[in-house]
């Protein structure tokens, strides 16, 4: 349990250790998400309490010591009288050692419960491997956030200019006053916007911080130099290497097989179990007291004793054969949970595939994008200076650039979160990913710059 998490602490531990941190990294978050995130903590809690399980049905193989002990007192007197006189204590132990011989019981129940360990295990890398995508995507939504209020912001004082030259042209009897009114609702539409977008950008922050349990005000951003590829290989390979790794899938047939286990074991029930015991034993008797008060037969015995036991089921009422049917319908559920996970991974890794190759060609298309909306508005804006032009078709054209803007920042955080996903989805997703991906961050005033 846990090689996920203790590598990534290694790992972070270089990483910090090298360079110093200006602001809050992917690393550092994902770190904090490690040691303080409920939702991971719970799953390791639910692996540790199952992982009982197999000390459990261990036990059932190994030996078993017990001492018992007892006291008896006697006293007596004259027939119609409670004597309350001192009387004579009878007092013994025995000292228990049993082991199965024979119990295929308990020897398919610990063969399940090993498996099911293993289940809990893949199971509990899984949730690592969630947490990482989920911090990712928290952190690259704060990024998201941050570019389209600042895309709204910048909007917002082009409107406002628009709208205060509209109205100074107008004042000179240059334009109508149908353009001040089409300058002053784009403006305030804007302003709108951006009210909108500072909600969105917060909410993004207490996302974060809901994972870390901490604050992030100031995380590194992403480069813009941030390469983008199509993704190697062809769908098939990934397909493939998806239904061999994928983590889901691997905890599904572990599941099965304990579940083929446990079938073993029910139908086991109607077998005989044999054991062997051995005991010390020591007794003291204190013998039986007379009427006069005498005391015969007083003796201390020390011994041991041998024995098999062999112990053959024959009725309980039905019960022994219920629950062989139910193990029976618990192994085809598990089958077709087994076959459902794999469809399921089959559709997810395809889909992933494609989204990012997707995600790959969008950005380079909204890269041109924003070339012709800024190029068309330069143009449109002329054309308004000569009269060619309205007010309409420049507060379109210049939406039309902060549109395409936010577009082609959204399609970069779409390809970096699509592409740790597809590597989720394959169980490929390790810590040396975020590593990388880390490297491809810098703090907001190294950007400026």
């Amino acid at each position: 349990m846990g090689r996920i998490t203790q590598s990534l602490g290694l790992a972070i531990c270089v990483s910090i250790g090298a360079t110093p941190v200006m602001a809050d990294d992917l690393v550092s978050i994902l770190d904090l998400a490690m040691r303080n995130d409920p939702t991971l903590r719970q799953a390791e809690a639910q692996y540790e309490s199952r992982h009982t399980l197999l000390d459990q049905g261990r036990a059932a193989l190994l030996p078993t010591l017990a001492l018992q002990g007892s006291t008896t007192r006697q006293t007596a007197g004259p027939a119609g009288e409670m004597s309350y006189k001192p009387g004579q204590n009878s007092h013994g132990y025995r000292l228990n050692l049993t082991q199965a011989l024979f119990n295929l019981t308990a020897w398919y129940t610990y063969e399940s419960a090993k498996l099911q360990d293993k289940a809990a295990e893949i199971g509990y890398a899984a949730q690592e491997q969630d947490l990482i995508i989920r911090v990712a995507s928290s952190y690259f939504n704060v990024l998201r956030a941050l570019d389209d209020l600042e895309t709204r912001r910048q909007e917002e004082e082009s409107s406002q200019r628009q709208f205060e030259q509209t109205q100074q042209r107008e004042e000179v009897g240059l334009i109508a006053i149908t353009e001040v009114y089409e300058s002053q609702a784009a403006y305030d539409l804007s302003r709108n916007n951006t009210i909108i977008a500072e909600d969105t950008l917060a909410t993004a922050y207490e996302a974060l911080e809901a994972i870390t349990g901490q604050p992030h005000p100031n995380i590194d951003v992403l480069r813009e130099d941030f390469p983008v590829v199509s993704v190697d290989g062809t769908v098939e390979s990934w397909t493939q290497q998806a239904l061999n790794s994928n983590l889901a899938l691997i905890a599904a047939r572990y599941n099965l097989e304990a579940q083929q286990e446990n079938l073993k074991a029910r139908k086991a029930d109607h077998l005989p179990t044999i054991a062997a015991s051995a005991a010390f034993i020591h007794n003291v008797t204190a013998g039986s007291q007379s009427a006069d008060g005498s005391v015969r037969g007083v003796g201390a015995i020390d011994g041991t004793s041998l024995s098999m036991s062999i112990n053959i089921p024959l009725f309980a009422g039905g019960g022994t054969s219920a629950r062989r049917r139910a193990a029976e319908y618990d192994l085809m559920a598990q089958q077709e949970a087994v076959s459902l996970t794999r469809r399921q991974t089959t559709q997810n890794v395809r889909n992933a595939f494609r989204r990012v190759n997707t995600d790959a060609l969008v950005i380079a298309q909204r890269q041109q994008a924003i070339t012709s909306a800024r190029s068309a508005l330069e143009a449109i804006e002329v054309g308004y200076e000569v009269g060619t032009r309205n007010i309409v078709d420049v507060l379109q054209a210049r939406q039309q650039l902060f549109v395409a803007l936010r577009n082609y920042s959204d399609a970069r955080y779409n390809y970096v979160v699509d592409t740790l996903t597809l590597k989720q989805i394959t169980g490929l997703l390790t810590p040396q990913d975020i590593l990388e991906l880390n490297e491809w961050l810098e703090t907001e005033s190294a950007t400026a710059q």
